[in-house]
């Protein structure tokens, strides 16, 4: 895993070489072994580099090989890439690396654009060609490695970091109407292209984007997540899918064992994660190291699944480590979290996944991790309330959006009063060919898009503030095509993730699976109380905020006046996400 950044003029000058370097700078966390610039009239491409394939100097990158006359930077890792080099040998190249970034450069001098399609991973890169001054960005399918860009005069920067474009200067920080009314009804997801800052956009997952000298440029969707059958997947009986499930599962976590280096695993002690543990012990991995982090149970609630994680350790005789979080901690160490983020994520988990990608960072720098479960087969409780539904949309947006509109006008001021655009967003998407179950409409709409921007931004974003690399097999690309395949029915069976918990039971113990999912609130987040709340108000009724102007006071008093009274359907504060927001901005536009 790295950071990538560049900067494409249009203008014929050179690229500048301060804002190239303090990009660069900016995401030294995220590839703390080595780094590299390299500036040529018309473009520049800078490297923060963490080694985890070839952990010698010859894959470092920027990356050019002369006799093609292509260079690369590169963020992600590619799994097949040893088959994918074979296959290139036999078309005659050579190679003096042996990672997976020379092959994705010679990949695209072979295949050219199509070559993305044989690529197994996650990844963001930018291939330049000396001839042709052409560049070409991609990202990809389930939009695993960001990739933000902005333009800027004369020239287009990019970078893996929306804060290191930030540093780069001269970037459109107004807000966006659009991305703030995303924000504030999807609980901070904003989809790509948008982010809230009017002058930074991202790459949408699985879309090149070739930038022509002059400034042109073409976007390509390469990929788009699909859920159509055919009539023998429908006549194929449930224990059938499990099975051939298995095997799919085993793959995915197979393939994301390539490295140089050991690979760990997290282990909340849920079903997702255990699977992934018992995977991996089964395709042979050795000294298998672990990670469970807790918290203090708070006013009846419990604050972690120690045990559950224990009983995977020992039946599988991991390393295993328990990291405990006193509730002081986190509150105290959440600037630091808020300062890691690309963008502001409101989800709880934020904080605890930034404390544990601390401690495990120390002991390893790989690992597998077990987000997209749910969206990919069916977990979450509004998925059930589509099962037949009449009026899809109606039903998604009360189960899964934070206010409706009319709701979001009394919130903010009248300049953000913009059309309804969740609900657009939502009706458009749900009218698109490749899906046409309603339930199957939302899992394409939770996995292409809300997966994205919630649990595999925070995954990314956390454990890149500490140089370590998480890999998702739930989000290995063929088996999201799979389980695209699998009727929704068996999906739904037996509380949600039925066909995932039955195929489970193969590998892990039942005690796992026939428990209720735990999910562990920070308390003083999700109450908002004592020193937090006084810091939101503080964010929310400072100066910068007045200037700002995003909200109707009034309505912000009301929240302030009694949190808990104010809560999104998916059970968040409607408190927190706005004074998130404002700590973000502040932290990030100072």
């Amino acid at each position: 895993m790295c950071g990538i950044a560049g900067e494409i003029r249009f203008d014929g000058a050179l690229p500048d070489a301060a804002a190239l370097g303090r990009m660069v700078a900016a995401q030294e966390s995220r590839g703390p072994d080595g780094a590299g610039l390299e500036m040529q009239l018309g473009r520049g491409f800078g490297h923060r580099r963490l080694k985890i394939m070839d952990l010698t100097e010859a894959a470092q990158q920027p990356m050019f090989d002369p006799m093609l006359g292509m260079g690369i930077v590169f963020n992600g890792a590619v799994y097949n890439h040893p088959e994918l080099r074979a296959e290139l040998e036999g078309l005659g190249y050579t190679f003096y690396s042996h990672g997976d970034t020379e092959v994705l450069l010679k990949a695209y001098h072979a295949w050219g654009l199509d070559f993305v399609q044989r690529l197994n991973g996650m990844f963001a890169f930018a291939i330049w060609e000396r001839d042709s001054g052409k560049v070409v960005f991609g990202r990809d399918r389930l939009g695993i490695k960001p990739f933000y860009y902005s333009e800027v005069k004369g020239a287009l920067r990019f970078a893996s970091s929306l804060p290191a474009l930030l540093k780069a200067g001269g970037v459109d920080t107004a807000i966006d109407p659009v991305a703030l009314n995303s924000y504030l009804s999807f609980h901070a997801v904003v989809p790509a292209p948008y982010t809230l800052l009017k002058g930074v956009r991202k790459l949408a997952p699985g879309t090149l984007m070739v930038v022509h000298p002059d400034g042109r440029r073409e976007q390509k969707t390469f990929w788009a997540m699909q859920a159509v059958r055919s009539a023998e997947d429908e006549a194929r009986s449930f224990d059938e899918w499990c099975e051939l499930l298995l095997e799919q599962l085993r793959a995915a976590v197979k393939r994301r064992l390539v490295a140089d280096v050991p690979v760990g695993a997290l282990l909340s002690g849920g079903v997702d994660s255990s699977l992934i543990v018992g995977l991996m012990a089964e395709a042979g991995v050795r000294d298998l190291h672990t990670y469970n982090v807790g918290f203090a149970d708070v006013g009846g609630e419990k604050g972690n699944e120690f045990e559950f994680a224990q009983i995977i350790a020992d039946r599988f005789g991991t390393r295993h480590e328990r990291i405990f979080v006193p509730e002081a901690q986190l509150l105290q160490r959440l600037p630091e979290a808020i300062a890691a983020m690309n963008e502001p994520m409101v989800s709880h988990d934020c904080i605890g996944f930034y404390l544990l990608s601390e401690a495990v960072s120390r002991h390893t720098k790989v690992v597998q991790s077990g987000q997209g479960a749910d969206e990919v087969f069916g977990g979450y409780h509004w998925y059930p309330k589509l099962d037949g539904s009449t009026d899809a949309v109606g039903d998604y947006l009360a189960a899964f959006r934070d206010r409706d509109h009319a709701d979001y006008r009394d919130l903010v001021q009248p300049q953000y009063h913009a059309e309804d655009f969740s609900g657009r967003f939502v009706a458009e998407h749900f009218a698109r060919a490749g899906a046409d179950d309603p339930v199957d409409k939302a899992l394409r709409l939770d996995t292409s898009i809300m997966l994205v921007d919630d649990p595999v931004k925070r995954v990314d974003n956390m454990t890149m503030a500490f140089g370590l690399e998480a890999r998702v097999p739930f989000l290995d690309h063929e088996l999201v095509e799979f389980a695209g395949r699998i009727p929704a029915r068996h999906k739904l069976a037996h509380g949600g993730k039925g066909v995932l918990k039955e195929t489970a039971r193969k590998v892990i113990p039942a005690a796992v699976i026939d428990r209720p999912k735990g999910y562990f609130p920070v308390p003083g987040l999700k109450y908002l109380q004592g020193s937090t709340l006084d810091t939101v108000r503080d964010a929310l009724h400072s100066q910068a905020a007045r200037e700002r102007g995003l909200f109707n006071p009034a309505y912000v008093d009301r929240l302030l006046a009694n949190p808990g009274e104010h809560i999104t359907p998916l059970r968040g504060s409607k408190l927190w996400q706005l004074g998130l927001l404002e700590w973000w901005l502040q932290t990030h536009l100072a």
